[in-house]
């Protein structure tokens, strides 16, 4: 049976179409969690179903600035197909486009008609699935913080913070907003449907946190992966920038990416909970911890994945940059807050809002698997306040360190596969090599003058 015949593809055409749709936007994320995507014409979307729509596999090893990087099964293959099904369970109609709605698509390799080993949305797919082989049923609640931008052309970056408010942490209204753009984009959010709950104004002027509701680990990154994608997209109307990496500027704090996880048994039970258990938290929660401790320099690759991402950490910054573990505590990186039963978790604080949504939460459910496995009870809880590195390990403090721990994990790699961490490393060390070999602004204004 043809996609145009199935009755599926059918029902949604006829759903679009009364709604004045004619355009479906497929999307997928990138390495680096950006968005790639086409417009389809509605009365190609069938052939599109059928057959996929091809795109340059060599998309995966795109850096940021468009060049490829020689990443194995790209250049060296001569730059083969991937094919994205769209995915029309995911569809819903975009709030600021007329006309257009949007979903997620599958990527599968042609020449073995199996996921691209790159395709973030089919890792966390496949670690899912070794969760579920040992009863585990990842929920995660993504938190992720942004900067605002507006645009000033006579700067030398071209633009500038959207406030200069000072002391407006967890505010909201004009006092910290005053073209009310949390309001408008809380808004815009909820009728795309992906999940977003509640907003507000973060510690910088021009920084703004919103948080999604809680689902199971795929339907979570999907929603996250979309967020990222709809706030910048809604700046991008306004003539503004929305930026999630780490760091963007000197006098500010960063952006982070937080991971509230817990799980569910067969039953829909929280296997987390166990009140007679130490600090209320079963054996399955305290391995899970402790895996997460023990993989932590491998995973900070994934969290922490950009050459700015370790500009955010240091003592005071509520970025951690030790391996530790503490009870309501925000100076650990590992933070359990205080709900037990139904809501017994983990925060992971560890990741930066520049980290790809699917692999920071495909990292953290292997290492954490990895942890129930191997049955180890994490170290005692930090008291106190942290940062201090007599006490805990320290995490990797540059990019090349955290690639160097993600190698050399092969418990964490085996999970994550060989194939996905092998191009991984090369397009990130690529990213390195061209760091290193560009002449920044510190280094002019450091050196110049006086040499």
């Amino acid at each position: 049976m043809s996609a145009s015949g199935n009755p599926s593809v059918r029902r949604h055409l006829e759903r679009l179409a009364a709604e004045g749709i004619d355009v479906v936007r497929v999307t997928y994320p990138d390495l680096i969690g950006t968005e790639r995507a086409r417009d389809v014409l509605l009365d190609h979307l069938p052939a599109a179903c059928e057959h996929g729509l091809a795109f340059c596999r060599a998309v995966y090893h795109t850096s940021p600035q468009g060049d490829t990087v020689a990443v194995s099964g790209g250049l060296d293959a001569g730059l083969p197909d991937i094919r994205v099904a769209p995915d029309l369970t995911t569809l819903t109609p975009l709030p600021w486009e007329a006309g257009v709605a949007t979903c997620l698509g599958d990527v599968v390799d042609p020449a073995t008609g199996r996921p691209a080993p790159e395709s973030p949305r089919d890792l966390l797919r496949a670690v899912v699935a070794r969760c579920r082989e040992h009863g585990l049923r990842p929920v995660i609640g993504p938190e992720l913080e942004y900067f605002l931008c507006d645009a000033a052309p006579g700067l030398a970056r071209g633009w500038r913070r959207y406030s200069d408010a000072q002391g407006v942490v967890y505010t909201a209204g004009l006092r910290a907003d005053p073209d009310n753009h949390l309001l408008r984009t809380l808004r815009l959010l909820r009728d795309l449907d992906i999940g977003v709950s509640s907003g507000n104004h973060e510690y910088d002027g021009a920084q703004f946190e919103i948080n999604l509701t809680h689902a199971d680990a795929m339907t979570a990154a999907d929603r996250a992966f979309r967020f990222k994608a709809a706030v910048k997209e809604l700046a991008r109307l306004e003539g503004r920038l929305a930026t999630f990496m780490a760091k963007p500027f000197n006098d500010a704090g960063g952006s982070g990416f937080h991971l509230h996880l817990s799980c569910l048994d067969e039953r829909g039970g929280n296997v987390f909970d166990d009140p007679a258990a130490p600090h209320g938290l079963s054996a399955t929660a305290r391995h899970a911890v402790a895996g997460v401790l023990a993989h932590a320099p491998a995973l900070t690759a994934l969290a922490n994945p950009t050459v700015n991402s370790y500009k955010r950490f240091g003592p005071d910054t509520l970025a951690p940059w030790l391996v530790d573990w503490g009870l309501d505590n925000r100076s650990a990186m590992v933070r359990v807050p205080p709900e037990r039963g139904a809501g017994s978790r983990f925060e992971l604080r560890l990741g930066d809002a520049g980290a790809n949504p699917y692999l920071l939460i495909a990292g953290t459910l292997a290492a954490a698997l990895l942890g129930v496995l191997a049955g180890e009870e994490p170290p005692a809880p930090l008291e106190g306040y942290g940062y201090d590195a007599t006490r805990s390990a320290v995490l990797p403090a540059t990019l090349p360190a955290a690639l160097d721990a993600l190698e050399a994990d092969t418990a964490l790699t085996e999970v994550l596969g060989k194939d996905f961490t092998t191009a991984y490393l090369a397009y990130k060390r690529d990213e390195v090599a061209r760091f290193h070999r560009h002449v920044t602004d510190w280094e002019f204004t450091e050196y110049a003058y006086h040499l």
